[in-house]
Parts: structure tokens; C-alpha cells; sequence
């Protein structure tokens, strides 16, 4: 309860965190429909002395899909003791390596979903935590496109040995002209088959969720300072004190300024201003009451 109590499953809503809730869910499909699989198909002999026939010879086979070790007993229409058929084919490897990605897929998603949910600040400090997630999921994705392909072309294997119109013609009895040998019943592989489906979408999710992995790694910032071009600084001047900047050359143009303003002195005093009189002097300035009635 405390744990659920300080999980930030905010981070699930997130595409780092939906991605890998996707990638747990479709590992399970994955391992689940591969390593659970057992199918069965049927044939006939009919010999020419009916009391030796066997309309209902039952090849029962399964994960990891051994076949050479799958066998089933046929008559031969000779008068004598069925013999015994094994099938033809090991498909063992890419079928156990499949499932293999699939589990292991499976507890890294589980492991990386917790270390987001619980202890988000640490896997995001110093981007050290990120930065193995990117590793780590690169490999399952290389994983994923080994294993899905290698089971691709072992269910494709696996389909064509355990086809019963093949496997008739391991029978010798059926050879014979006046025996009559058919198929019965074909295997169900729909669920071999939704479990390549899966591992190739597998391949996809994981392929996808290296970008936001990798945007959690920091290193898209490094590769950015790593490139950006330098900028060189303008060289500082040998002397500060070079005429102009100086003290004396400062002086003489403020000097020079000065010069320039001296039409302009203005004179604040207030002597020429009189109540009676009504004038108003300043600084040499008269202004004369202008007479209204002369205007008239």
C-alpha cells in the first residue's frame, strides 16, 4: 500500500511508460502462444485386406516442436505388425529462442515499468539509468528481429512436416496401387501463427520506444554542444590609454564640446523684473506689454 501510496503513475500516461506496458502485454501474447501450442492431425490407410486398415492414425506433436522424435504407427498391408514412422525435422532452437526473448522481454518490462513508477527521480538522475534502458532495449530489439524471423521460417518448417499428404509418403503401404491412403484432419496453426504476428509487432514497439528512451538519456544535448560551431572573441586593445581613450584626449574633447556651446551661456538672473513697472527681464530678455487698444 505504500508503495502504491508514492508511485507516480502519471509517468503511464506518458509514452515512455504506455510504451512499456504495450511491450509486457504483446510479450505474453507472444511466449504465450508459441510455448503453449500442441496440435494433432489425422490420417488413413485403407489396405486392399480391409482387416488390416487403419482409417485413424492420430500424430499428436507440440511445443518445442522435436519432431524427429514424434512418432506413429502405420500398417503395412502385408499381413504383418504396423510399423513405426517418426516425422522429419527439429525446429527446436528458433521456437525455444523465440520463447526465451519472449519471457525475458516480458520481466524487463516489468522491472523497467516499476523502476518508472516508484523511482522515476533516480533513473532520470545523471541520465545514467536512461542511458542503460537505451542499451538494453536496443539488444531486445535486435532480439526481436533475430527471433521473430528465425520462428518465421521455422513454423514454416514445422507447417510443411507435419503436412499429412507429406507424411503419407513416408507410409510404404501407401506406395502400393491398390491401397488407398488420405488425410483426415490438418493441424490447427492459427495460434502458431498469431504468435509470429506478435513477435514482429514486438519488433515494432520496441524499435519505437528507443526514441523516447532515448530522448531520457541526455545525449541528444551533448551531440549538440559536441557540434555547435565556436565563436572567437575579439582580441582586447594593446593600451587602454591610446589617444582617445585616455585621459588627456577624453579632456581635450570635452574641451572641444565645451567650445561648441559657448553661443549658448544662458543667464538666470532676475534683475530687470519691477512690480509698478510690469516688465520682465531675464538674462537681457525684454518682453513688452502689447496694447490691445492700439491694435483697435
Amino acid at each position: 500500500m505504500i508503495l502504491v501510496a508514492t508511485g507516480q503513475f502519471t509517468i503511464i500516461k506518458q509514452p515512455l511508460g504506455f510504451m512499456k506496458i504495450l511491450q509486457w502485454i504483446f510479450a505474453i501474447f507472444a511466449f504465450s502462444t508459441c510455448g503453449s501450442y500442441s496440435g494433432m492431425f489425422k490420417m488413413s490407410v485403407e489396405c486392399k485386406n480391409r482387416s488390416e486398415s487403419d482409417l485413424s492414425i492420430e500424430v499428436e506433436f507440440e511445443y518445442p516442436f522435436r519432431l524427429h522424435q514424434v512418432y506413429f504407427d502405420a500398417p503395412t498391408c502385408k499381413g504383418e505388425s504396423p510399423e513405426r514412422l517418426f516425422l522429419i525435422g527439429d525446429y527446436s532452437s528458433s521456437a525455444e529462442f523465440f520463447v526465451t526473448v519472449g519471457v525475458f522481454s516480458f520481466l524487463y518490462s516489468m522491472a523497467a515499468l516499476s523502476v518508472y513508477v516508484f523511482i522515476l527521480e533516480k533513473y532520470r538522475e545523471g541520465c545514467k539509468g536512461a542511458q542503460i534502458d537505451f542499451v538494453v532495449t536496443s539488444v531486445f530489439t535486435f532480439f526481436w528481429l533475430v527471433a521473430s524471423s528465425a520462428w518465421a521460417k521455422g513454423l514454416s518448417d514445422v507447417k510443411a512436416a507435419t503436412d499429412p499428404d507429406k507424411v503419407l509418403l513416408l507410409i510404404e503401404a501407401c506406395d502400393e496401387p491398390e491401397n488407398r491412403c488420405r488425410e483426415v484432419h490438418d493441424p490447427v496453426v492459427s495460434g502458431l501463427n498469431t504468435s509470429v504476428a506478435f513477435g514482429f509487432l514486438n519488433l515494432i514497439l520496441w524499435g519505437g520506444n528507443l526514441w523516447f528512451v532515448f530522448k531520457e538519456t541526455g545525449w541528444m544535448a551533448a551531440f549538440g554542444g559536441t557540434y555547435a560551431p565556436s565563436q572567437e572573441k575579439a582580441p582586447a586593445p594593446e593600451s587602454f590609454g591610446q589617444e582617445g581613450y585616455g585621459q588627456e584626449g577624453y579632456a581635450q574633447q570635452g574641451d572641444a564640446y565645451a567650445g561648441t556651446q559657448g553661443g549658448y551661456q544662458p543667464d538666470y538672473g532676475q534683475g530687470g523684473y519691477t512690480e509698478g513697472g510690469g516688465d520682465y527681464q531675464q538674462g537681457g530678455y525684454e518682453q513688452q506689454p502689447t496694447s490691445f487698444a492700439n491694435q483697435m
